[in-house]
């Protein structure tokens, strides 16, 4: 009885043992997915979207991000952004195609140093406008969109906008102070140092950043009634820095401090969290989530605001300590 129970479950199981597909396919069907990123900034001219194609296929997909005809779709799309006050159409920006040529190998895993982009010639746009975006497929019809608001602008009160004048004084603490953004989530400082550096050939201007900050985030980034922000820094730093950047050459005959800038970028809360999701993982956990704010496709269209003081004069102590810093030795200044 009991060989007849075993000889019935084989009889029974028999047909789907037989109509297993050893092979595993990877790959699901092809389907058509836009990918799109695009940053608004009020204070920049020109837009720039890049609006590419997802790819999978049979080999190295590593390979395949380095074949321009893998996420390059073969016509012309039908690019448009609309600004919205409220519920009023203000203005339609109509985005044309441009080939650039500035990608460096290293940039990323993708081709170079071609890249196709769209392109409109905005204008400032109006940080109280709301932005749409619509991809309209000429052959299929299919629409991709996407919507955002601008991060507003705002003040920088130290280091002084009038007086621009800053000095790294050692075993003290510099500050900066900047009024939060509306609409900003995520706040970074870096701060360019520039010098000149005079070699057999000539005199050339260099320059080196200094990344003080990249993850200060507000609470609340819509807050209308907000106090300024306060930061403090040990001014040991900047040296550490320099000497961590410009190394001692033999062929460098002197070395000119010259002046820094102070380059303060903001994030909108979209761009905030596509950034925390796309970070490295320290959890033994390595699979993140994802994000998209693209209807019917993925990627990012947001916005970011850069407020810049440049030429900012090194005090008489800094440009001082610069030269006598003894882990600064030999490097020409």
């Amino acid at each position: 009885m009991r060989y007849l129970r075993i000889i019935l479950v084989v009889l029974i199981f028999l047909p789907v043992l037989y109509s297993c597909n050893k092979k595993l396919n990877v790959n699901a069907d092809w389907r058509d997915i836009t990918v799109v990123y695009g940053l608004l900034s009020q204070n920049e001219d020109t837009t720039y979207i890049k609006i590419t194609k997802a790819f999978l296929g049979e080999g190295d997909a590593m390979q395949f991000a380095k074949i321009p005809d893998s996420s390059t779709y073969p016509d012309k799309l039908d690019v448009k952004m609309e600004a919205w006050s409220g519920s009023n159409l203000v203005k339609t920006y109509v985005f044309d195609t441009i080939t650039i040529h500035t990608k460096e190998a290293g940039d990323s895993i993708f081709y170079y140093p071609y890249q196709l982009v769209y392109y409109s010639p905005t204008g400032h746009l109006d940080q109280n406008n709301t932005y749409r975006l619509k991809i309209t497929h000429k052959k299929t019809g299919i629409v991709d969109s996407a919507s955002t608001t601008l991060v507003h602008s705002f003040n920088i009160e130290i280091p002084d906008p009038y007086f621009r004048q800053v000095d790294y004084i050692p075993g003290h603490n510099f500050e900066v102070e900047f009024d939060p953004a509306f609409g900003g989530k995520r706040y970074q400082l870096v701060i360019r140092f520039h010098y000149s550096e005079t070699t057999s050939n000539g005199t050339v201007p260099k320059s080196i950043d200094w990344l003080v900050f990249d993850n200060y985030q507000v609470a609340d980034p819509y807050e209308t009634v907000t106090e300024p922000i306060l930061k403090s820094f040990s001014s040991d730093l900047f040296y550490t820095v320099i000497k961590g950047n410009i190394k001692i050459d033999p062929n460098v005959i002197s070395r000119t401090a010259l002046w820094v800038d102070y380059i303060f970028s903001v994030a909108s809360e979209d761009l905030n969290t596509y950034m925390e999701v796309s970070e490295p993982s320290l959890s033994i956990i390595q699979e993140r989530p994802s994000f998209s704010n693209i209807y019917n496709g993925i990627g990012l269209f947001s916005s970011r605001f850069v407020n810049k003081i440049d030429t900012v004069h090194l005090g008489n102590t800094t440009l001082d300590q610069i030269k006598s810093d003894t882990a600064l030795i030999h490097r020409g200044f």
